[in-house]
C-alpha cells in the first residue's frame, strides 16, 4: 500500500481495521478502527511517530518495502499501549540502527511489555526537541490523557501536533482527513466517552495547550486527521465542560417487568417536565451508548432488579463502569425492585465512590409497583426537575 502524503515529507503510513468489533476486550466498536502510523522524511534523519497493532505488523512491515523505505532513524512511541507501540520489536529488527525514542514512563512500559533492550532507547523530557535536519520535533508530556506515559510530538516548521490517543475516534476511511460530520462527532464523543473522559480535567488542560499551540494539523493515533483542528476541539469544549445538561440517563435491568414499569412511568413524568431522558435496557443495549450518554447527563438513576440479595450483575456492571468513567453528573438515584431481601441501593452506591453526586431519594420496592409507589416516583420526578432547575438547566 503506499502511504499517502499529509504534506511536504510527511506521510500517512497507518492502517484500517474495519472487523475489529471489540477495543482492549472491552469496548464494542461501531465501525472498526485505525491504527495511525506517520513517518517524516528530514534533509538528514528519518522518524516514525507511534507504530501498529500487533496481528497488522507483517503488513505494517511490507508496506515499508513497497515504499522504499529502506532506513529508519527514529522510532517516536507517545504511548505504550501496544495498538500504537506493537511493532517496535519488529522495526529494530528490519532497521537495526534505529533508537526509540519517548519519555522515561513509556520507556518503561516498553521494556516490560515488549521486552526492548535499555540500549535502545533515547530518553527525552518535556520541551525537548530532535533533529531530523530540516525539520524538528518537540516533545510535550500529556501524563492523564489517558496513560502516565502518554506524549504529544510537535513538528515545529510545519506546525503539526501529534497527539496519540487524544482527540482520536474509532472511525476507519480510506480518507484520512476528517470530514466534520455528525457521523464524525457521534465517534469522537463514543471514543471520549470510553477513553478520554475519566481524564475529564486533564483533557480540559491540553485542549487549552492545544489552543495557545494553534496547530495547523492535529494527527491523533485512531480515527481520522483533523485538518481544520478547531471542529474537534470545539467538541471537546463542550464535552469537558463543568456544565451538565437537562437530561436523565436511566440505564434499568427488569427481571420481571416491575423494574421496567417504573422506569417508563418515570420517563414519562420527566418528560412532561420538559426534562430529556435517555432510557436503556442495559441486557439490551451497547455499553458505549451509555457511555456516550453520561457525557452530558446531569442526573444517573439506575434501575436494578435484585439476583440473591444483590443488585442484578449486568446493573452491577453499568454502576462499576459509571464509577470508572467518573462523569460529570450532579445528581444520582436508585429505583428497584426485589422478591425476598437484600441491600441494594446500599450495594449500589457502594460501588460509585468516584461520583460526585448528590443523591435524590431511591425507590426500592418489593415485587410490582402499586399507587403508592407510583406517588414515590411522581415525588422522585419533581425532585430531580427542582434539582435541575437549581442548576439553570431550566
Amino acid at each position: 500500500m503506499k502511504f499517502q502524503q499529509i504534506k511536504d515529507n510527511v506521510f500517512y503510513c497507518g492502517l484500517n481495521d474495519k472487523d475489529r468489533v471489540i477495543f482492549d476486550e472491552l469496548i464494542p466498536l461501531e465501525n472498526g478502527t485505525t491504527y495511525n502510523s506517520y513517518l517524516i522524511k528530514g534533509s538528514d534523519k528519518i522518524a516514525i511517530i507511534d507504530t501498529m497493532y500487533p496481528p497488522f505488523i507483517e503488513t505494517y512491515l511490507n508496506n515499508f518495502d513497497e515504499n522504499g523505505i529502506e532506513k529508519i532513524d527514529y522510532i517516536i512511541a507517545n504511548h505504550g499501549e501496544q495498538d500504537h507501540s506493537g511493532a517496535i520489536p519488529a522495526l529494530l529488527e528490519k532497521f537495526p540502527s534505529a533508537k526509540v525514542v519517548t519519555n522515561s514512563v513509556c520507556k518503561n512500559n516498553i521494556k516490560e511489555m515488549l521486552l526492548v533492550d535499555e540500549e535502545k532507547f533515547i530518553t527525552v523530557k518535556d520541551g525537548d526537541t530532535l533533529s531530523l535536519g530540516d525539520k524538528t520535533i518537540k516533545f510535550i508530556l500529556a501524563p492523564g490523557v489517558h496513560w502516565p506515559d502518554t506524549m504529544f510530538s510537535h513538528l515545529v516548521e510545519d506546525n503539526m501536533l501529534f497527539t496519540c490517543d487524544f482527540l482520536g475516534a474509532h472511525l476507519p476511511s480510506n480518507d484520512i482527513f476528517a470530514k466534520n460530520d455528525s457521523k464524525l462527532e457521534s465517534s469522537a464523543k463514543r471514543y471520549y466517552a470510553e477513553i478520554m473522559m475519566p481524564f475529564r480535567t486533564m483533557c480540559k488542560k491540553y485542549v487549552k495547550m492545544i489552543d495557545d499551540l494553534k496547530p495547523s494539523i492535529v494527527l491523533p493515533s485512531h480515527g481520522p486527521i483533523h485538518n481544520e483542528p478547531r471542529f474537534i476541539l470545539d467538541l471537546y469544549r463542550d464535552w469537558t465542560a463543568d456544565e451538565a445538561k437537562n437530561i436523565v440517563l436511566i440505564p434499568y435491568v427488569s427481571m420481571y417487568k416491575s423494574v421496567e414499569e417504573m422506569i417508563f412511568y418515570l420517563r414519562d413524568k420527566l418528560e412532561a417536565k420538559g426534562i430529556k431522558t435517555r432510557c436503556f435496557d442495559v441486557i439490551q443495549a451497547d455499553l458505549g451508548d451509555i457511555a456516550i450518554n453520561m457525557v452530558d447527563a446531569a442526573t444517573i438513576v439506575l434501575g436494578a432488579s435484585m439476583v440473591l440479595a444483590s443488585p442484578h450483575p449486568a446493573a452491577a456492571n453499568v454502576a462499576y463502569i459509571a464509577n470508572l468513567l467518573r462523569p460529570k453528573a450532579k445528581f444520582a438515584s436508585v429505583v428497584g425492585s426485589y422478591g425476598w431481601g437484600g441491600n441494594l441501593v446500599n450495594k449500589l452506591a457502594d460501588m460509585l465512590p468516584n461520583l460526585s453526586v448528590e443523591i435524590i431519594e431511591p425507590i426500592l420496592i418489593k415485587g410490582r409497583p402499586t399507587e403508592v409507589d407510583f406517588k414515590l416516583l411522581d415525588n422522585m420526578a419533581e425532585s430531580i426537575f427542582k434539582a435541575h432547575k437549581s442548576l439553570g438547566l431550566i
